[in-house]
């Protein structure tokens, strides 16, 4: 079932402020204080930050949609990053169910029976990096899903309500800043390039990659990046990591 959403706002007459709405005044505030003249490259890293401020979560990742595999934004640490690579390179997890679903996907234990059946290696994986819980959120609407909030914790446990909504809102405001991704001359930072440029770089990375996996094989696409995946998780790395050594030509696929 979906988390209810809260439709928060004003108490309306005869009610009071309770608990929940002054926490969710002060994570307004906090955000607000968070990207207050950020870059627009900066701001999903900061949000990732405020989300670990605010929640009882050790990191927190955000990464955008994408045709193959997802595309990594921003992170609260590199640790929360690696996770984040971890499902990209698996194509597996609680975020990978987030996008299909559009809905949270809150994983209260990754040691507990059904998530052991569920992600399998995802579970595995994660435990190994002192991961027990996981809470993903979708970020866009109902119909359109651009990505996910993946948010770390390293004792099983799950989100109240009030905390529930308060990821929820640095979902929302992730969303507002994703869906506004300045482009153009006119959005270029001062070394003159546009902040996603670097993003895109490493998402080319892969692409390529899969091309020249594709030639050495003789496979397709769908072939190709499950190779590239399944030679990541044999060797303990990321995708990104094999791509490179792959582009750089320090790893071929059609040699022994």
């Amino acid at each position: 079932m979906r988390p209810r959403d809260d439709p928060g706002g004003d108490p309306g007459p005869g009610r009071s402020r309770g608990p929940g709405d002054r926490g969710h005044e002060r994570a307004v505030d906090a955000i607000a204080a968070r990207v207050r003249g950020a870059e627009p490259g900066e701001v999903p890293g900061r949000l990732c930050a405020v989300a670990v401020e605010l929640l009882p979560v050790d990191g927190a990742s955000v990464s955008l949609r994408s045709d193959g595999m997802p595309v990594q934004l921003g992170a609260s640490s590199t640790h929360a990053a690696y996770l984040a690579q971890l499902q990209a390179t698996l194509g597996d997890g609680p975020c990978r169910r987030a996008l299909q679903t559009r809905a949270p996907v809150l994983v209260r234990d990754l040691a507990a029976g059904p998530c052991a059946h569920r992600w399998p290696v995802f579970a595995q994986q994660a435990l190994d990096a002192g991961v027990r819980a996981v809470y993903a959120l979708p970020l866009g609407s109902d119909s359109v899903c651009v990505g996910t909030l993946d948010l770390y914790r390293g004792t099983p446990g799950g989100l109240t309500d009030d905390q529930l909504r308060v990821a929820r809102l640095v979902a929302g405001v992730m969303t507002v800043a994703l869906m506004a991704l300045p482009h153009g001359e006119e959005h270029e930072l001062q070394d003159g390039e546009p902040w996603l440029s670097g993003l895109a770089a490493d998402q080319d990375k892969v692409y390529q990659a899969v091309g020249m996996i594709m030639a050495q094989l003789g496979v397709g696409t769908d072939e190709a990046l499950a190779r590239l995946r399944g030679d990541a998780f044999a060797h303990g790395r990321t995708a990104l990591d094999v791509a490179r050594d792959v582009v750089a030509h320090r790893r071929r696929f059609d040699v022994p």
